[in-house]
């Protein structure tokens, strides 16, 4: 590229919604942006995503955020525990939905086969949270279609390869709680040897790696034939994403809450501490490839059920109110997993005794009580840096300042995957300024030390019954 990338089309795979945005990497900001559902289909073998109406959506999208805009680069980010396998012809198999319980004799053979936590620092997880599950799954489900897979892809990877031609996988993919990774290695881990995955897997390459022009007829397809070679970034893990624009402008010590489906905590250079399988926590790894204590908990699911999805702010008279009544949504909203794995979950009170404003406002604790039991799971020190849906939740900001006595502060533009992910087409030599941080409120929380007790006390009481 003849001079520094500025405008890059991000393509940004949640688990929730899928979006396409122009990003400017020059005022650091989003300057358009296109979305739709990320919907579960039920029919065929199990459920699965319609990557093909994804792809229909990412092309025509690329086209009209470049409208009015030179296009430099594009960058993909995608949610993890997510792979696909494809054949000279596309899929071989429809890319499984991690939620999909695959639970039955096959998940329990892999049990068997399924390295230690001390070799992965990748956790058990329930449903097809864990990728090496997963592909253990279709292998001994679907054998003929398995055997005709000429690629294992990484979620983001296989955006690129759509986009290029070009097949590879990368390393904040591997490494997201899969089973497939090593970090001590650096490689793979035992269980691709073991099982005869190795072959199918081509090249790891970095996530700031361009892997080639995009596709002329695509190009055309988009609107965007006359623009020249576009360049296409190998692509991120959407945490890591997150992630990025502070390993390239902070000191450490400091941690990075990204949020959405899940909030993904990382710490960074804090204190040194035994990650504990059972809580959620493991290695992740940066875009660097670099080791990242962290912990997950599934809170943005959470915070909409516990909402019912009409979410209202409460105004400061109903926060003290939820806060000195102990209206609590209780720890452990999704059972076997995040922090508080065998907490009860439910409500301290019938919530449909609750305006929409006072479940908010638990929600709101609920989630910022667990966020900082994950922190100080996995180590974390330093000011908190929160991004995406929660950066803009007052009351989730000022608790989780209060109950980590630590600063706390949220980005002023721009959702952190987006903005970290477009920082590839700056390679990994990139430096640059800290983004503008938005003034919080100096809200006090008067017995929420109180209120946090209680929380705890009813997690470890329901262990001590479960075990009893």
């Amino acid at each position: 590229m003849d001079r520094p990338a500025r405008h890059v089309a991000v393509i940004d795979i949640g688990k929730t919604n899928a979006k396409v945005v122009m990003h400017d990497l020059a005022e650091r900001r989003d300057l358009a942006f296109r979305s739709t559902t990320n919907a579960v289909r039920r029919d065929g073998p199990y459920p699965h995503y319609d990557l093909d109406r994804l792809f229909a959506f990412v092309v025509a999208s690329l086209g009209e955020v470049a409208e009015g805009y030179p296009l430099d680069a594009i960058a993909i980010t995608t949610h993890g525990a997510s792979i696909v396998l494809v054949d000279d012809d596309g899929l071989a198999l429809p890319m499984i939905d991690y939620e999909f319980d695959i639970a039955g004799p096959e998940s329990d053979a892999y049990d068997a086969v399924r390295p230690s936590f001390s070799e992965t620092l990748s956790p058990p997880m329930g449903q097809g949270l864990n990728v090496g599950r997963q592909l253990f799954w279709l292998q001994k489900r679907f054998p003929d279609a398995f055997a005709r897979t000429r690629w294992i892809l990484t979620y983001p990877q296989y955006w690129a390869w759509r986009l290029t031609g070009i097949a590879a996988v990368e390393t904040t993919s591997l490494a997201c709680h899969s089973d497939l990774w090593s970090p001590q290695r650096g490689d793979y881990s035992s269980l691709v040897d073991e099982m005869g995955w190795r072959d199918l897997f081509p090249k790891r390459r970095s996530a700031f790696e361009t892997l080639g022009p995009l596709l002329p007829d695509i190009a055309d397809r988009a609107g965007l034939g006359d623009r020249g070679r576009i360049p296409v970034a190998c692509g991120i893990h959407d945490s890591n994403a997150s992630l990025l624009p502070h390993l390239l402008s902070r000191s450490t010590p400091f941690s990075v809450v990204s949020t959405g489906t899940w909030i993904v905590s990382f710490a960074i250079g804090g204190r040194a501490v035994r990650l504990d399988p059972t809580l959620s926590t493991l290695g992740n790894a940066d875009a660097f490839g670099r080791t990242v204590p962290s912990g997950i908990f599934m809170g943005g699911r959470d915070f909409d059920l516990l909402t019912e999805s009409r979410p209202e702010a409460p105004d400061e008279a109903t926060i003290a109110s939820v806060v000195e009544r102990g209206i609590m949504a209780l720890p452990g909203q999704t059972r076997g997993s995040g922090p508080f794995p065998d907490g009860p979950g439910g409500w301290s009170v019938g919530p449909r005794t609750l305006t929409n404003a006072e479940r908010t406002a638990a929600a709101s604790l609920y989630a910022a009580l667990s966020t900082e039991a994950v922190l100080r799971n996995i180590g974390a020190d330093g000011p908190t840096i929160v991004e995406g849906p929660f950066s803009r939740n007052d009351l989730y900001l000022a608790a989780l300042r209060e109950l980590t006595g630590r600063p706390v502060s949220a980005p002023a533009e721009g959702t952190g995957t987006s903005a970290g992910a477009a920082l590839l087409a700056l390679g990994p030599d990139a430096a640059i300024q800290p983004s503008a941080e938005r003034a919080l409120p100096d809200r006090p929380l008067p017995n929420l030390e109180r209120y946090r007790a209680t929380w705890s006390a009813t997690a470890k009481a329901f262990r001590l019954e479960e075990t009893a």
